[in-house]
């Protein structure tokens, strides 16, 4: 059984399986602390420099350049960076950036200025194949927010002026509650939120994994904790629906079974739990693991997921209860 998350996030479930129409908040923190300036929409051609920068973020990955991958990312990237890039030094899989080109600019209008989280803007680069990325503006510059997101579904079509969803009282609230309705599909296997996704969506084989998760690592004892990661960024699409940017957070706790001082089935390899907790046999582990999506959510709440990457994000030598 999934472990239920934050008193926080579960009352935002709360909301969601209810279908609540009159909530207004979106969950969590975006993560791109705002320097106190005024945030600006960006321009096509800030937009392009911004996106240049992955060539720069590329080379500091491969040489573990780890303070100018903090200074280039914010958001999901940042919160991956933390541990994965000092990882990456001693054997873990770190960010391997590919190269990106024929690339569409998705720029919000003056509604995308949020005080909170600071402007933002996606990128859809079509070489070498569909992927999303969003930059979001922080302590005075565009960083990365998330990306790459690679497609797997259809690619949404986009009104020719781009416009963020908060701005579209036609789809706000559908647009809000997406990151909550996925938290509340990955931790109520019973469907009692009534949160669905339709046959071929990524979400419903995800499901099932999280759930046969401690079943695959008996006598171990396994949890799984799926929280928010940061708030969201929802563009109106041409349909009058919304593509939503968001992320997850999931989380396996590790102990060993009633009896046991150590683990049998260790749910990460050998170099990564090395890489990460510096051990090569920790009585037990809590793995982190970043979920980054795109998903449309059309004007009748019907939701797809369109792009998705998952990466680890972490592992620690302990398991929390």
């Amino acid at each position: 059984m999934l472990r239920r998350i934050t008193a926080l996030s579960f009352a935002l479930i709360v909301l969601a399986g209810c279908g609540n129409e009159t909530f207004g908040q979106t969950p969590g923190s975006r993560g791109g602390d705002s320097d106190g300036a005024s945030a600006v929409a960006a321009t096509k051609a800030e937009a392009e420099r911004a996106f240049a920068t992955l060539g720069e973020l590329r080379k500091a990955w491969k040489g573990h350049d780890c303070d100018t991958v903090a200074s280039l990312t914010t958001w999901a990237e940042a919160a991956l960076a933390e541990h994965a890039c000092e990882a990456a030094k001693d054997g873990g899989k770190g960010l391997d950036l590919g190269e990106y080109g024929d690339v569409e600019y998705l720029l919000p209008g003056g509604s995308a200025d949020d005080a909170e989280g600071g402007a933002w803007f996606a990128a859809l680069a079509r070489d070498p194949e569909p992927t999303f990325f969003v930059y979001v503006q922080a302590e005075g510059r565009w960083r990365l927010g998330a990306g790459p997101i690679p497609v797997v579904g259809k690619t949404p079509k986009f009104d020719v002026d781009s416009k963020s969803a908060d701005g579209d009282p036609g789809i706000a609230v559908q647009a809000r509650l997406v990151p909550t309705r996925y938290v509340a599909f990955l931790t109520d296997p019973a469907g009692v939120s009534g949160v669905k996704f339709s046959s071929g969506d990524r979400m419903r084989d995800l499901l099932p994994e999280l759930l046969q998760a401690p079943a695959k690592v008996r006598p171990d004892r396994l949890s799984v904790d799926v929280q928010l990661e940061g708030q969201a960024y929802s563009l109106v699409l041409a349909d009058g629906g919304a593509l939503v940017f968001h992320a997850l957070r999931v989380v396996y706790s590790q102990r060993p079974g009633s009896g046991r001082s150590s683990l049998a089935h260790p749910r990460y390899g050998d170099a990564d739990v090395r890489a990460y907790t510096g051990e090569t046999d920790p009585a037990a582990i809590t793995g982190t693991e970043l979920l980054m999506l795109a998903t449309e959510v059309s004007k009748d709440n019907e939701m797809t997921t369109v792009a998705m990457r998952r990466s680890l994000a972490g592992v620690t030598p302990d398991a929390t209860e």
